[in-house]
């Protein structure tokens, strides 16, 4: 059994962001601190926008709250307002109709008086 000796060269041993620090400003030269500032600049019109988004969305959102609210109290008022018009029915057709045990009594007894 033969010891494989120790592959690692100085490459291996450089830090991998010193090899992306070399590579970026070889690729940007000096134009990188232009390119920082572009970016940084649209970040922060990203995150302002952002935040306009979300408070456009927050404002929508309570809107849409208040009108749930509101159609939901509308459809209370409609539905108890239809149950006491169907109870107020109910209680009128009551008071009009005939008990048919009552109606029978009063039809023998009618009857009852005819034949006599």
């Amino acid at each position: 059994m033969s010891k494989k000796p120790n592959t690692k060269s100085a490459e291996t041993e450089i830090d991998p962001s010193s090899k992306f620090e070399a590579i970026r400003d070889l690729l940007f030269g000096e134009n990188i601190q232009q390119y920082d500032s572009e970016f940084e600049t649209l970040k922060s019109e990203i995150d302002a926008k952002k935040e306009m988004l979300q408070n456009y969305i927050d404002e929508v959102r309570g809107e849409l709250m208040q009108s749930i609210d509101s159609l939901s109290t509308d459809v209370n008022i409609r539905i108890t307002d239809l149950e006491d018009s169907l109870n107020d029915k109910a209680e009128t057709l009551d008071a009009k109709k005939v008990d048919k045990k009552e109606l029978g009594k009063l039809l023998v007894t009618l009857g009852e008086k005819i034949s006599q």
